[in-house]
């Protein structure tokens, strides 16, 4: 194999490289904006707008806020929000401080959150005024000394904000009185209004961004990301993207999450280097929400993962009018495989272009991309972007490089890889080995460069000593017509030692037996891959990306075996 044969493989004028990179920070691409073109939207929200220019000055205040406080250079702040205008107000506020930015899931819970506050080692959170009161519950227990509390109302539009206030805000919990002590977000923009530009230099090698991942023990860690390693990710996103969009005018729906690497690394980078603006969904559950954006701001980009592309496709808003989609040029998949046959309807239905992208929080969305209007490989989640190299090496020994189509453990080198698990070494060590990170994931490269994922290497099953990838199992459930869902898993077994489960969501209205099923599989699998059980259900637990949580699934089976014994 040659040394890239990927390259090849890239859609017209896509480089091949991009070096030099340059040494600087997001800050910088807004602030260049807020110069150039100061009126353009930078972000669209639930009819509001948010100009380059009111971005500039309204993170200017609040880095000025945040110094007045006694926040310093490196000093970690929390923001428990969801996607919001003031969530990258604050993110810009806290980098021009010269501090990083922590994302945390609003929606963990007290110990979760408390966890998470202790291990990123934050003295100053903003929170959104529904999660207050859960923060405070845990903040005795942790370092932070500084709350700034924000309400969702506050970059509505004016009629929607009024109506907010009358009929939602005390009924679902967004009023509060805050803590002597605490600050309201709009008071300290307020004070801070006429204060000058932040001038000091946000140095791109500094850390921007901790975001949480498990790594290899499991145990959520927080991955440092630098401002440059940002950058990096935004250009070569962005070069991919060039290739059906616009810029400056084609919408990027930012309805993933911005605590995951998928949105805060990938989507928000890309859009502001290239100056796409963005449509911010503060739920990424809520289809209905999501659908009334899409029919009223016509994005051209649609983010998300698998799960979300069939709820999509299953709603019966889209099945009563197709035209809803009709905006999309380019949806983009991933945290978990794309069952083909969603590729095709949903393709079929916005008469855009899926593509399939493979990434992890450590290497700070260095990813893989199937090419937008090139050749496109079934079961293969793409090809290295510029300056992306990936390598498959024997999952045991984690040296001796494989041949092409021989499964192993992809490593991937790239120059935004994290710095480092915070606090962390000897996993920094075991995960990085001489600039290659190891993904723990295991896959194959055929002669084209096309990578092709298996599975991960911890799920791996392995009933009588042969070894079952899930996922081939998932592909073959999901392409029964009566299935709409399913996570496939291995549990203990007295006789084989593991068995292989499969957990089966139907589509409404829709009937299938157990012997139906595995019926079903046999066509296309060998015997032992063939689910020993199957239980349907009716949901599947989820990743707040929509990942099937394979692990969740397991310790319910457990349970229940538990209880029964």
């Amino acid at each position: 194999m040659s040394e890239k044969p990927w390259i090849k493989h890239y859609d017209k004028n896509v480089p091949h490289s991009l070096h030099p990179y340059p040494e600087e920070s997001l800050v910088n691409y807004v602030r260049r904006s807020a110069e150039e073109e100061p009126n353009i939207p930078v972000l669209h929200f639930k009819g509001a707008k948010l100009s380059y220019a009111e971005l500039e000055r309204k993170s200017n205040a609040f880095a000025c806020a945040l110094l007045g406080l006694g926040v310093g250079k490196g000093d970690r702040v929390v923001l428990l929000m969801p996607n919001s205008p003031q969530m990258i107000i604050c993110e810009f506020g806290i980098w021009k401080a010269g501090a990083i930015v922590v994302p945390i899931n609003p929606l963990y819970t007290e110990n979760e959150i408390e966890y998470a506050l202790n291990e990123c080692g934050a003295e100053t959170a903003i929170v959104l005024s529904s999660f207050y009161e859960k923060f405070k519950k845990v903040q005795p227990d942790s370092r932070v000394r500084r709350v700034v509390v924000t309400n969702i109302k506050e970059y509505l539009p004016p009629v929607t904000k009024l109506l907010f206030s009358l009929l939602k805000e005390k009924k679902d919990g967004h009023r509060v009185t805050l803590a002597e002590g605490d600050s309201w977000l709009q008071d300290l923009l307020s004070e801070h209004t006429s204060a000058e530009s932040i001038r000091q230099t946000v140095h791109h090698d500094n850390p921007a961004v901790f975001l949480f991942s498990g790594g290899t023990t499991g145990n959520p860690k927080c991955v440092v990301i630098t401002h440059r390693n940002i950058v990096i990710t935004g250009m070569q996103v962005a070069s991919w993207f060039k290739v059906i969009l616009d810029s400056r005018q084609d919408m990027i729906l930012l309805n993933l999450p911005l605590f995951h690497v998928y949105a805060q690394v990938g989507i928000l980078s890309a859009a502001l280097v290239e100056r796409y603006p963005l449509a911010v969904i503060p739920n990424p559950k809520d289809i209905d929400d999501l659908l009334h954006t899409i029919k009223t701001l016509r994005p051209a980009v649609l983010p998300g993962v698998p799960t979300l592309f069939s709820a999509i496709l299953n709603h019966p808003r889209v099945k009563r009018d197709h035209t809803i989609l009709k905006s999309l040029k380019l949806c983009v998949s991933g945290a978990a495989p794309l069952m083909l046959e969603t590729k095709k309807r949903f393709e079929e239905v916005t008469g855009g272009k899926i593509i399939e992208a493979y990434s992890l929080t450590e290497s700070a969305l260095a990813a893989v991309f199937t090419p937008i209007m090139g050749k496109y490989k079934p079961g293969s989640v793409g090809v290295p972007l510029p300056d992306v190299e990936i390598r498959i090496v024997d999952a045991e020994n984690g040296s001796d490089i494989l041949p092409e189509l021989e499964i192993g453990e992809i490593i991937m080198k790239a120059p935004q890889l994290m710095r480092e698990y915070w606090q962390h070494p000897e996993e920094t060590a075991s995960v990085i080995r001489e600039g290659w990170l190891y993904t723990g994931d295991l896959g194959y490269l055929d002669e084209d460069g096309y990578v092709f994922i298996v599975d991960r290497k911890k799920d791996v099953i392995k009933p009588s000593g042969f070894q079952v990838w899930p996922r081939d199992v998932e592909e073959v459930i999901a392409m029964h017509p009566a299935v709409h869902e399913v996570g496939v898993a291995g549990v203990p077994d007295p006789y084989y030692g593991e068995a292989v489960k499969a957990w089966v969501v139907l589509r409404k209205g829709c009937s299938l037996t157990v012997e139906e099923l595995r019926e079903h599989c046999r066509k296309d699998l060998a015997a032992y891959k063939v689910p020993k059980h199957i239980q349907f259900t009716d949901t599947l637990p989820k990743s707040t990306v929509g990942k099937v949580l394979r692990r969740k699934l397991v310790e319910a089976h457990l349970a229940v075996e538990e209880v029964s014994r």
